[in-house]
């Protein structure tokens, strides 16, 4: 099964609005490494994972990073060990005994190289876009879209309309 690792973004803007359940739609087996918890700081997200990760009995641990986080360091050019590191250490791992692995993040320069690094990247809208897929009806992704907006996950014009345009899609399917 697919291993997918959830960076702090995603979390950070779903958790601000109270809607981390729609990650459960996701394929795969989550996990928000503690790494990343730590950069959830700002509430309620930061209660709100804390909730979702208990009720859900989400995976905060993989072993299997570890002996990857020093390559994922000098792949990123980092410095200290951050969330952004083990998203990539994780990428590294399961591509290497060739393993899916997916990423959810709304950083461009993490979603590039997990990318290039053949892991199934997908951000806080793609989320959404899934949970439509799986049910959840159009209007009120929409309407999710516009609360993410204006509770700080700051979309261009563009990424508001591809956002529409993508839940548009999931409906019709």
């Amino acid at each position: 099964m697919t291993r997918v690792v959830c960076d702090a973004s995603p979390l950070i803007a779903l958790g601000t609005i109270g809607e981390l359940d729609h990650l459960t739609t996701l394929t795969g087996d989550l996990v928000v490494l503690p790494q990343i918890q730590d950069e959830v700081t700002t509430e309620p997200a930061r209660t709100n994972l804390s909730q979702f990760i208990d009720r859900h009995q989400i995976d905060t641990t993989d072993p299997k990073l570890h002996d990857h986080v020093d390559r994922a360091n000098a792949v990123l050019d980092a410095s200290t060990e951050h969330g952004d590191v083990y998203c990539i250490a994780a990428v590294l791992a399961y591509t290497a005994d060739d393993r899916s692995i997916g990423i959810v993040s709304d950083d461009r320069r993490v979603r590039t190289v997990a990318d290039g690094l053949g892991a199934t990247v997908t951000g806080t809208i793609g989320v959404i876009v899934r949970a439509v897929d799986a049910g959840l009806p159009p209007a009120e992704a929409k309407t999710l879209v516009d609360r993410l907006d204006a509770n700080g996950l700051h979309m261009t014009g563009s990424l508001r309309r591809t956002a529409t345009t993508l839940i548009d899609e999931a409906a019709d399917r």
